[in-house]
């Protein structure tokens, strides 16, 4: 108590009254207009998955593990991955073609104590990548996890990976920072780039989600009139400067 009568501040954060700890993830659908997130099974995604990934290697370049050699070591691994909880993983269809599994993301280091949870693991095949599908999948996932009561939710990536840091831009993310050597990928360094929005930047997100995925926001051949990052830029708190300009 001796620093407190000598004149030092003590400071605290503000007070969160009420704060109940948030469920895990685990509902096995999630479903919007365009976009269907299914909890992950190897038996019934394993095998379209497979195919659509083999149609780009450069799908793998900043993940930890892939590409991977056989369907059989694909499937191995996705049974592995679909057993666990965290990290919790989805397969992503695109309602607009009917078609089976075009790509994952999943829920990890999810800390319900603290209401934190992150977004990663993310492969979009070729045929979903800049699609309204994969863009309505995330923000199928932040709706979950904001509407479960979390009250942040995290992106990171490799601060090398430059579509990454333009989607976390995209989705109304705020930037960080950047952790120096935080690992060691397929032997090679990683410094890792933070972002994260909260459940105050939630409703600006939501309504910039909700004004781009309007059909009137696309003309008749599908071209968009308003950008999604012109959307969330008055939500982002923060800007990444290495996008900046």
């Amino acid at each position: 108590m001796g620093d407190r009568t000598a004149g030092v501040e003590t400071r605290f954060g503000a007070p969160v009254p009420g704060f109940t700890p948030p469920p895990p993830p685990g509902p096995a659908v999630l479903e919007g207009r365009h976009a269907r997130l299914e909890r992950l099974d190897a038996d019934r995604h394993g095998d379209a998955l497979f195919r659509a990934f083999s149609a780009d290697d450069r799908i793998w370049d900043y993940l930890p593990y892939g590409p991977f050699g056989s369907e059989a070591g694909y499937l191995r691994w996705l049974r592995e991955m679909a057993a666990l909880p965290d990290p919790c993983f989805y397969a992503i269809r695109d309602l607009a073609t009917a078609e089976a599994a075009q790509g994952v993301l999943s829920f990890l280091r999810i800390t319900p104590a603290h209401g934190v949870i992150e977004l990663g693991h993310i492969a979009l095949s070729p045929a979903l990548q800049r699609s309204r599908a994969a863009t309505e999948a995330m923000a199928l996932a932040m709706g979950w996890a904001f509407g479960a009561g979390y009250r942040r939710f995290e992106w990171k990536c490799d601060a090398l990976n430059l579509p990454s840091r333009r989607a976390a831009a995209r989705l109304g993310l705020s930037y960080e920072g950047t952790f120096r050597q935080a690992a060691v990928v397929k032997g090679r360094n990683r410094d890792t780039a933070w972002f994260a929005a909260t459940d105050a930047d939630w409703p600006g997100i939501a309504a910039a989600f909700e004004a781009w995925l309007a059909p009137e926001n696309f003309d008749a051949d599908g071209r968009q009139r308003e950008r999604l990052s012109d959307l969330t830029r008055l939500v982002r708190v923060a800007e990444d400067p290495l996008l900046a300009g």
